[in-house]
């Protein structure tokens, strides 16, 4: 049992169909390790053994021979503390509904349950899911299992933490401004930001292409089975996508060269990307080189993307929270506050120039992918920092304007509503892991997963997680 932590959720789900170990014995193996390393890390904030343990009995009885290829056969999972479990708490890392209970479950939650994963609890989250560290004044912080003075970035800060140190097999995360891609490339664990719709999802928002739902996992394969389940049409969200979709699984397990691969190491619009993450993202690019890989340092046009996406993130600020804040203004941290000030404080022109301008990113970017298979670039503009700062306010020297200067890498490739895969990288000098972001075309997510498992295996990193927390 001890040994169970260790499989990937492919090898677990196998032995799990072959009914050579049950869900309630992965279940005591996960709590075993949760119990083992979460006073350390503090990823799993809200356990729900015994719901766990009710449904995976509920899974073991029931006999039937149409279950789908994706079928998770009981696995255990961790949902996000903004994502609904009918009947366990869900605070949103808020004062506000720290003693929130559940209703009924979010679409992407019925979708895994209903396809066999088991919620074995709710991982940590900034406060409303908003900023790159994961602390809130409900639960602490989460902190990074590869040094544990470091943070685990966020907003999926616990997802990561939790896939990384071993106590589930499968997480799941959202992504906004890189919520699923910074804390993977701080744990050196592996998510997908699917094109907007993929996965149905319903939120208190405006209905544009920003926030997405994703899997997060420790490997291509993992990812790509946990996507395949979430992935699919639903009538309560506009946005998703009527099937049927190719196997995601299927992709990973056929891993595809790509001819032609753009790199650029600060998109054209990073103010300072750190020595070492630019490092990482340069030997990657001469890696694909040397195996015959055409690598030509380019990029699309980014110039206006910055300035979009505070714009639209702005507004999504007035319907998340514009309406709380006249009440709880004392529980809010700053910058939320001082975000969706910001959103109010736009005009109606700016807001709908924001959009037209976002299409127009879109256009143009799918037409610069008529040239390349994919583009690589850095997930991050620094390795993972101090847990106790908020945000980096500095890299290499240079100074951000706000709290999101340092996540622009990412915060560009959301306005262009591309897939991105975000994977394990290599590791600065000191042993921390660097991600790195590999972007593909409109709807191209089973061709960018068969190309994240070649070069998942190109760059030799799969095999470092799980790890001790240390």
């Amino acid at each position: 049992m001890k040994d169970f932590w260790r499989l990937s959720a492919t090898q677990a789900v196998d032995l799990l169909k072959r009914r050579e170990v049950s869900p309630l014995e992965l279940i005591d193996a996960a709590v075993a390790r949760i119990e083992a390393t979460n006073p350390k890390i503090n990823a799993i904030v809200t356990p729900c053994y015994d719901r766990a343990r009710e449904h995976a009995q509920r899974i073991m009885d029931v006999k039937r021979t149409d279950l789908p290829p994706h079928y998770l056969h009981g696995l255990p999972i961790a949902v996000k503390d903004g994502t609904d479990v009918a009947g366990v708490r869900c605070t949103s890392g808020s004062r506000i509904y720290a003693d929130r209970i559940a209703p009924s479950s979010d679409l992407v939650v019925q979708r895994l349950e209903a396809n066999g994963a088991v919620v074995l609890g709710k991982s940590n989250l900034p406060e409303f899911a908003a900023g790159g560290n994961t602390f809130n004044d409900v639960f602490g912080a989460t902190l990074n299992p590869w040094d544990v003075r470091k943070s685990a970035s966020g907003s999926s800060g616990g997802s990561a933490a939790a896939l990384a140190s071993g106590q589930v097999w499968l997480a799941t995360g959202g992504d906004f401004g890189g919520s699923i891609r910074t804390p993977s490339s701080f744990c050196s664990t592996t998510g997908l930001r699917p094109s907007p719709g993929m996965v149905a999802r319903t939120s208190k928002q405006p209905f544009n292409p920003l926030s997405v739902e994703g899997p997060m996992a420790r490997n291509v394969a993992d990812m790509a089975l946990m996507f395949d389940v979430e992935a699919g049409w639903h009538p309560l969200d506009p946005l998703s996508q009527v099937g049927p979709h190719p196997s995601f699984s299927g992709a990973a397990a056929r891993p595809r060269k790509p001819a032609r691969v753009a790199f650029s190491t600060d998109l054209g619009i990073a103010r300072a990307v750190d020595r070492e993450v630019r490092a990482v993202c340069k030997a990657a690019a001469e890696k694909l080189a040397r195996d015959g890989v055409a690598v030509q340092e380019a990029h699309p046009d980014l110039a206006d993307a910055e300035k979009t996406f505070l714009t639209l993130r702005g507004s999504v600020f007035i319907a998340r929270h514009a309406e709380l804040l006249k009440k709880y203004r004392h529980l809010y941290k700053p910058e939320i506050i001082g975000n969706t000030e910001f959103g109010l404080g736009l005009k109606p022109e700016e807001i709908v120039a924001a959009e037209v301008a976002q299409g127009e990113i879109i256009r143009r970017t799918a037409k610069w992918f008529e040239s390349y298979d994919a583009l690589l670039c850095p997930v991050i503009t620094c390795a993972p920092f101090d847990v106790n700062l908020r945000y980096p306010t500095t890299v290499d020297g240079v100074a951000f304007d706000g709290y999101m200067g340092y996540l622009i890498l990412t915060c560009a490739i959301t306005v262009t509503a591309c897939p991105v895969v975000s994977l394990p990288g290599g590791f600065t000098a000191g042993g921390l892991p660097v991600g790195l972001q590999l972007v593909g075309p409109p709807r191209s997510e089973a061709r960018l997963i068969a190309l994240a498992a070649y070069l998942e295996t190109l760059l030799e990193v799969k095999p470092r997680t799980p790890i001790d927390p240390r």
